[in-house]
């Protein structure tokens, strides 16, 4: 089996079998200025949506990227908010998003209460 390490080119990144996806630097900028976006999407979200701050985090061994993390306020644990912009088929999104999301969420459980998963597509057909 081959090992393939991620890595970040210019708003690329390296998967699967070698071949580059873009990420979409569009979303990452958007969330980036303004975290309160994704909460305006959902149907629930934590009461103190507003001092959620965004972040894009390595998980080691293995090395996950996870692009898109909302994280509570530092002063209380809260719910952890992963958001994944899904433009293209992708047959193994599920299995690697909640890999990811499981494993951060395990290593920094003392600092949150709970966890969310988002899914942003284009339309219905893209899942």
């Amino acid at each position: 089996m081959k090992k393939v390490r991620s890595q970040d080119l210019e708003g690329h990144e390296q998967v699967g079998d070698g071949y580059l996806v873009r990420r979409d630097s569009i979303f990452y900028k958007l969330f980036q200025q303004a975290p309160t976006l994704l909460f305006e999407v959902l149907e629930e979200f934590s009461s103190n949506a507003g001092q959620y701050r965004f972040d894009s985090v390595a998980v080691k061994e293995p090395r996950f990227e996870i692009d898109s993390v909302f994280l509570p306020p530092d002063t209380e644990p809260g719910v952890v908010y992963f958001c994944e912009v899904q433009f293209q088929r992708d047959e193994v999104l599920y299995e690697r998003l909640f890999g990811e999301s499981f494993l951060y969420f395990y290593r920094n459980r003392s600092r949150f209460t709970d966890w969310q998963t988002v899914i942003i597509y284009p339309s219905r057909s893209t899942e």
